[in-house]
């Protein structure tokens, strides 16, 4: 069975920097920049999302963008 997650991007103008919102458990991301912002999604979100929401019957997770 196949399940979509979600992944959000918001600015905090006092902080100045990105952050995650997400259904994904474990996955929370804070950056200065989009790209390492992107560049930190797309390392952890399978991982997160195996180590997390995954049974062992259930195939690996594919990620795409």
């Amino acid at each position: 069975m196949r399940k979509l997650f979600y992944i959000k991007t918001f600015w905090d103008d006092e902080s100045k920097v990105l952050y995650s919102e997400s259904d994904i458990s474990g996955l929370h991301i804070e950056t200065a920049t989009l790209e390492e912002f992107e560049d930190i999604m797309k390392d952890l979100a399978v991982d997160m999302i195996t180590a997390n929401h995954m049974t062992t019957e259930e195939p690996p997770a594919r990620f795409g963008i």
